[in-house]
């Protein structure tokens, strides 16, 4: 299936953020995924899972993917972040080959949070990995845990904190290893409605007030809507991009009421819903 761009026109009094789409790919956090294939097995079992697929995303760009299980969505983020090479084409992140834990920050379903440590220990542990100083760790894991909304929770195990809470604290520690990007496969996939809107709440605002570059793993169109200042819907496997929507909605300077009661809001989650059933 051709794919489709569409730049979907909002009217608004808010500010919105400005993304230079004129930088080169060798910038920090740009991503450039060329005729990017992923097949598994061999010969009459092969299984091709995305592509081909093309994609050129500019630093401190919100990407979201979205689609249907098994599209190969969560398979690009893979590739994006350099856990598995692709089988065909080439990725390049920040101008280089990616290289895992290294050229970006990834948050998963699941915490996966050390369990022994604290909450503070554990975005500790990411701040010593980024050899930030050890006399200026403490104040930049309470800075950080207070940009997530957990303040005065540094002290706490991992057990006594909500899952919510607990996903978190896994933003918190990805944000430490201070990045240029940063990759999220359905965070909140696992949380009831309420928690995952305040969470979808947070990343947006601190998305907002940096220049990393985000890619957002989703299968939801209201959160695609909600979060993306692109969105690139894939089709059914093996995953191409049926939709590249570029989003106007303000990324500052409108409460999230009001983004998600809009009429624009309601017809760009329609659009991707609509090329994701395609």
């Amino acid at each position: 299936m051709p794919s489709t761009q569409r730049d979907c026109r909002v009217s608004s009094s808010s500010s919105s953020q400005i993304v230079d789409t004129g930088r080169s790919a060798g910038e920090r956090g740009a991503i450039r995924l060329h005729n990017v294939s992923q097949r598994y097995g061999t010969g009459a079992d092969a299984v091709t899972a995305v592509g081909p697929v093309d994609l050129d995303v500019p630093p401190g760009e919100f990407l979201v993917l979205v689609g249907a299980s098994g599209c190969g969505k969560s398979t690009l983020l893979r590739l994006i972040a350099g856990f598995e090479p692709a089988t065909s084409g080439e990725v390049v992140v920040s101008g280089a080959a990616p290289v895992p834990g290294v050229s970006s920050g990834v948050v998963f379903q699941q915490p996966r949070l050390f369990p022994w440590k604290t909450v503070g220990g554990n975005v500790d542990l990411a701040l010593k990995y980024a050899k930030v100083p050890k006399s200026e760790r403490a104040a930049r894991r309470d800075e950080l845990l207070e940009r997530v909304g957990l303040d005065d929770t540094a002290h706490r195990r991992i057990w006594e904190i909500s899952g919510g809470q607990q996903q978190r604290v896994a933003i918190a520690r990805a944000l430490a290893a201070e990045t240029s990007l940063l990759l999220l496969d359905e965070p909140f996939a696992a949380l009831d409605a309420l928690t995952r809107e305040r969470l979808q709440e947070d990343v947006r605002a601190v998305s907002s007030d940096n220049g990393r570059t985000n890619v957002f793993v989703t299968h939801s169109a209201d959160e695609a809507a909600f979060l993306g200042s692109r969105i690139v819907v894939l089709t059914k496997r093996p995953g191409r991009v049926a939709l590249d929507l570029t989003s106007p909605l303000p990324r500052t300077g409108v409460e999230p009421e009001e983004l998600r009661g809009s009429p624009e809001y309601a017809e760009i989650g329609a659009a991707v819903k609509e090329a994701a059933v395609a």
